[in-house]
């Protein structure tokens, strides 16, 4: 499997409190197709009856044939699959393609305040003072179902829950996840949760962006620099922002590379 799962993972460690376990049981948290079916099988076995009785409802009212479609995903763990046969639903057939909506949603898209015909920079500090009127339970949903926007902001949550969130938003494009490898005020954590999806490190933009950001974590930039076109290298090897060994290592790169020609 190749989608990261970082909000998944925060349910695996037990990082969740009570009422959002009980939001996401309830279909109202609504990540990606793969890590909300997973989050909600894993809430089966939640120590709180009401979490476990609802996750097991939202599980049952998903149509059968939509379920046996998602099964056939080649990106679904065979444990996914497992649980489901013991259920007696098996995969289809015929896969349902691999889109980012979740199977459940129960809530609607958290809309923009800002006032019409507002400019960018306007728009900006709209959107900034509609987040910070809300509480934690709201911004978790803006940081799901909200705008562009909102996702830029949060994703500097410093609630890892928020910001993993973000990630998991079926919303969330390749170009904003190039756009968040760049940022230098987001958390180390969260360059670490981009670095190792493959699936988006196969964009040159996330891979320069991660390689340039002095956040990154240096082992995993080392390994990104092996990446870089000439040009990008050259650039690196002369940046006074990144680490010094990685600038080292980026100037052996070139003279190498200037000595073979």
């Amino acid at each position: 499997m190749t989608a990261p799962t970082p909000l998944l993972d925060l349910f695996k460690r037990g990082d969740v409190p009570r009422d959002v376990r009980l939001q996401a049981a309830q279909g109202a948290l609504a990540p990606r197709a793969l890590e909300q079916v997973g989050i909600l099988v894993l809430l089966l076995a939640d120590p709180d009856p009401e979490v476990r009785d609802t996750a097991n409802q939202t599980l049952n009212r998903i149509p059968v044939a939509e379920l046996a479609a998602f099964l056939a995903r080649s990106d679904v763990p065979i444990g996914v699959r497992e649980f489901f046969a013991d259920r007696g639903i098996l995969p289809a057939e015929t896969p349902a393609p691999e889109a980012d909506q979740p199977l459940v949603d129960t809530e609607a898209e958290v809309k923009e305040e800002a006032p019409a015909g507002a400019n960018e920079d306007e728009r900006r500090v709209s959107v900034t003072m509609q987040l910070n009127k809300m509480g934690f339970t709201d911004r978790l949903r803006a940081a799901s179902k909200g705008s562009r926007e909102m996702r830029a902001i949060l994703i500097r949550d410093p609630n890892k829950m928020i910001s993993a969130t973000v990630l998991s938003s079926p919303k969330l494009t390749e170009q904003e996840v190039a756009t968040f490898s760049r940022m230098t005020n987001v958390g180390e954590e969260i360059l670490r949760i981009i670095g190792s999806n493959r699936a988006w490190t196969k964009n040159y933009g996330v891979v320069l962006g991660l390689t340039k950001n002095p956040k990154t974590p240096l082992a995993m930039s080392m390994n990104m620099m092996n990446r870089l076109n000439d040009r990008d290298l050259t650039q690196l090897s002369n940046d006074r922002n990144v680490p010094e060994p990685l600038r080292v290592a980026a100037r052996k790169k070139v003279v190498a590379a200037t000595s073979k020609k």
